[in-house]
């Protein structure tokens, strides 16, 4: 049994995220041995959200909010959240959600779920749709409006033109 203790977490910022997306990460899914479930710890500083509104296929979302209030955008509406709320994200479209640091003081929230490949993220409010294959060669990230036919691009017997 391996164990790690997220009272007080090393974050890491990534630079490149735009202001607004500016969170701290601790991953820690993996230092514990697990396979199936990536688990995460954020910290949002004041006005900064984890990711742009989403919904996945092919994977359940978890989110236990560990302190602050947070505001939770669904599918439903908005509504802030308080410590120790927790909710699942279903995959789909009914699952999506976006979470944002709207107070004045650091929100925490542990977010986990299943992790499986090849899975989709959809971004509607940016018209992007995500596929991750688990080979990040092969990952793509492209808008719906550009949606391609099935024989685009294939030739007589397969060949590509």
């Amino acid at each position: 049994m391996q164990r790690v203790n997220i009272r007080d977490p090393q974050f890491k910022y990534d630079e490149t995220d735009p202001d607004g997306f500016r969170t701290g990460l601790f991953r820690f899914g993996s230092l514990v041995g697990a396979s199936r479930l990536g688990t995460s710890v954020y910290e949002l500083p004041p006005g900064q959200q984890i990711c742009p509104y989403h919904y996945e296929y092919g994977e359940e979302e978890w989110l236990l909010v560990l302190a602050g209030t947070p505001t939770l955008r669904h599918a439903g509406g908005t509504e802030v959240l308080e410590t120790w709320d927790a909710v699942c994200f279903p995959p789909g479209p009914e699952g999506a959600h976006a979470v944002k640091n709207e107070t004045n003081e650091t929100v925490r929230v542990l977010m986990y779920s299943t992790v499986s490949h090849p899975a989709a993220t959809v971004y509607p409010d940016s018209d992007k749709v995500a596929v991750w294959t688990g080979n990040a060669e092969d990952n793509v990230m492209a808008r719906r409006s550009n949606s391609l036919e099935y024989w685009d691009g294939e030739g007589p017997s397969g060949v590509t033109n």
